[in-house]
């Protein structure tokens, strides 16, 4: 028996190895490869949120953490968390219709109230995000607590929050729902706000490339605790509390759409720009040319104008039809072209101008707008299908780039190496930063290079 189980384990191996080298793509190459050798990773986070709240926090519970979890598979588990938040909100309230009020409230005959999405489930909706923060904010302090830091870590952590702002964007707005009733935000309004949204984060890691530092936004701790308040209140208190009249006719959602773009637009561009001008000045950046600094917003841009096209000039308004669908086909074409931004600053290489991601997107409006006849069908079928290869498409190429960065550092992404003389760590693990902090080692293999 024995014989015959090792026999099929290893006839599984063989299989996977094959598959493994039949869709295996070397999507990074020895120059991008050698970049990470060299990577000091060096960030700034001035939240007095995240300095007296979370970080203290997050120092007693990575405690609680057994050491021989690898800090990537916290910060996976965290990932699939911030999904699973985002599922169980799309089981009850696909169409953003559920938080719609009734003629009683809204003073719309014509417009019967959504179906509230259970109590029990905005309180599961809640643990999730508070697990997926969490987790996200303690994966560093358990790579340096385990000595297992690494440019992986960073990578992969950063490479899934670009992929969650369409999760945790997407989750708020069944808060609120459609603008069916009046007392919400509407659909083309709040894709506007996705793109706000996403490009505030391309933002902060642009601002990296550029002077070579992260510098933490302060809205990312202050917008995941108020949502996490948010969902217990919705909870607690049910769906109509978010349609309650506050001053001169006005009403929550509508407080939050001019918040967002004061946040995104008001403080963090404006505070990059500094940022970046400083380092140009006092020559701590990259002191790149303006072209090249602008080189990696171009294809953010262009996918930016795709979609404002094809959600304007729809035949059959695609965008009404299936909002959740458009909101993750953006989100994961921006997660894709964000991801390779990271990469390039990360390895200190020149970012891409053109995404490959943009072909597929660029051929489908294409034909969205020039086919003639296009009916409602046919064009939900078109975005579904994009959405489908869009998806694997970026689960391709993140798999293969995590296979990549292991081959090369000769690790494996959800295994602490444990290595003979390594340096003692700290165990207390008490440090204010995600990552590694801007006095520690570039590191590879998960050990300090020797200078």
């Amino acid at each position: 028996k024995l014989i015959l189980l090792d026999s099929l384990l290893q006839e599984i191996q063989i299989v996977h190895t094959k598959l493994t080298m039949k869709f295996y793509y070397e999507y990074l190459g020895s120059k991008i490869l050698a970049g990470f050798d060299t990577y000091k990773y060096s960030s700034k986070d001035t939240s007095p949120l995240s300095e007296y709240v979370m970080h203290p926090f997050w120092n007693q519970v990575v405690k609680i953490c057994p050491r021989w979890v690898a800090p990537n598979l916290l910060t996976f588990v965290g990932f699939l968390c911030c999904i699973g938040h985002f599922g169980l909100l799309a089981l009850y309230d696909y169409d953003y219709r559920s938080a719609t009020a009734g003629p009683d409230v809204s003073g719309l005959p014509d417009v019967p109230g959504g179906v509230p999405v259970p109590s029990w489930a905005w309180v599961g909706v809640a643990v999730f995000l508070f697990l997926s923060h969490t987790l996200d904010g303690i994966d560093g302090k358990q790579a340096r607590r385990t000595g297992s830091s690494n440019p992986l870590g960073e990578l992969f952590d950063h490479g899934l929050d670009s992929w969650a702002t369409i999760f945790i964007t997407g989750a708020v707005y069944s808060v609120f729902g459609r603008n069916d009733d009046g007392l919400s935000v509407p659909l083309f309004r709040m894709f506007c706000l996705f793109w706000n949204i996403y490009l505030c984060f391309l933002i902060s890691h642009w601002e990296k490339y550029n002077t070579g530092v992260l510098y933490l936004p302060w809205g990312y701790d202050f917008s995941m605790l108020g949502s996490f308040v948010m969902y217990l209140t919705t909870g607690a208190l049910g769906m109509g509390i978010w349609k309650t009249e506050l001053l001169w006719g006005i009403y929550p959602a509508q407080i939050m759409e001019p918040a967002c773009y004061l946040a995104n637009v008001g403080m963090t561009l404006p505070i990059a720009i500094y940022n970046i001008r400083q380092s140009y000045k006092e020559g701590t950046g990259k002191n790149r040319t303006f072209t090249e600094a602008m080189r990696p917003l171009v294809s953010t841009n262009l996918a930016l104008i795709l979609f404002f096209i094809w959600v304007l000039r729809s035949p059959n308004n695609v965008l009404e039809m299936d909002p959740r669908c458009m909101f993750l086909l953006t989100g994961t074409v921006f997660a894709n072209i964000c991801c390779k931004l990271i990469i390039a600053q990360m390895s200190n290489t020149r970012s891409e101008l053109f995404s490959v991601i943009l072909i597929p997107l660029a051929l489908t409006v294409t034909a969205v707008l020039v086919i003639p006849g296009m009916s409602a069908g046919r064009e939900l079928a078109i975005l579904y299908g994009l959405t489908g290869f869009v998806l694997l498409a970026h689960i391709h190429y993140g798999t293969c780039v995590v296979a990549e960065m292991c081959d090369h550092l000769n690790i494996r992404p959800f295994h602490i190496k444990h290595v003979q003389g390594r340096e003692k760590v700290s165990p207390a693990a008490e440090d204010s930063v995600r990552l590694l902090s801007s006095e520690e080692s570039p590191v590879s293999n998960g050990l300090k290079k020797e200078k």
